[in-house]
């Protein structure tokens, strides 16, 4: 059975993996849903109950019609959500886990109710500096839309280390590495799972990373945002821009930022037990949930 939450006028789709005093909830990234981090889950550090929930547009959630200017699919609307879903959740407290987009919604979070939230754990994420899609850029993301094929071939580029990376250059067929098991049928299976978003999340992502970028809202921001940050990045992200995370960590009190070796975008997906040891030595120990650090 499906697990949905309230949340506004849309339901979100949404898992529990754990039980503890310490809550983390899990934000995904853009095309993606709360089942990216379903391998690393069992590893994760007992007493931490740990909550996935799906963007709208995503995963099990609902998939309205985007307005005209995918207002109703921004980061601040994607944050309101999630904030809607902890109420509906009563979760009071809680610490944050963010892959990717994920990151500058999170960051709306932060802003919006500081003092709701205590540590997050930030896997390669987009930065309060939002991103810059050229036309070509988000042209791809419509072609993406009408093309299985090119949608396989560019999320190959999200989980680098899981492919040949001779199949990963253009107009080649994207190609598995050698005994990858069970994460080459799980990755398959979140793949299928990007081709039933919403055009809101496909179109509207880039289109609000946008202006985010442009606006420099949340980048004026960023030093009012005291949670204490564990930030990856994996050198073989082509994804995120490094002097965007080092310009984040430089502005944000409390942040700090580690290299991670032979990773590309998804460490969640590329490396699931290597994505739990970090995850439990930031979480495993912490006071109960009710309790701000």
């Amino acid at each position: 059975m499906v697990a949905r939450v309230r949340a506004g006028e849309v339901q979100l789709g949404w898992r529990q993996w754990g039980e503890g005093d310490v809550t983390v909830v899990f934000i995904h990234g853009n095309l993606a849903s709360k089942d990216w981090i379903e391998l690393a889950a069992p590893l994760f550090p007992s007493g931490v109950r740990v909550i996935g929930i799906d963007w709208r547009g995503c995963g099990e959630s609902d998939r309205p019609p985007p307005a005209a200017d995918f207002s109703n699919y921004s980061m601040r609307q994607h944050a309101l959500d999630m904030l809607a879903a902890l109420d509906e959740l009563q979760i009071p407290f809680c610490h944050l886990a963010t892959h990717s987009t994920g990151g500058i919604i999170a960051a709306r979070m932060l802003l919006k109710q500081p003092e709701r939230f205590g540590r997050v754990f930030a896997l390669d994420p987009v930065t309060p500096l939002g991103m810059a899609f050229n036309a070509e850029q988000t042209d791809l993301f419509r072609k993406m839309m009408r093309s299985r094929e090119l949608t396989r071939a560019v999320m190959a580029t999200a989980a680098a280390s899981l492919f040949v990376p001779e199949s990963l250059a253009p107009n080649t067929v994207p190609r598995f590495r050698e005994g990858l098991a069970e994460i080459q049928a799980f990755y398959e299976r979140i793949l299928e799972q990007t081709f039933g978003v919403s055009e809101g999340v496909w179109l509207g992502t880039p289109f609000n990373l946008n202006l985010e970028r442009e606006s420099g809202d949340l980048e004026r921001r960023m030093a009012e945002i005291w949670h204490p940050h564990l930030v990856l990045w994996g050198e073989k992200d082509g994804w995120i821009a490094p002097v965007d995370l080092k310009t984040m960590a430089a502005a944000m009190p409390d942040c700090r930022l580690i290299t991670v070796p032979g990773i590309g975008h998804s460490m969640n997906l590329e490396s699931p037990a290597l994505y739990a040891g970090y995850f439990g030595a930031w979480f495993g120990g912490l006071p109960g949930s009710e309790v701000a650090i």
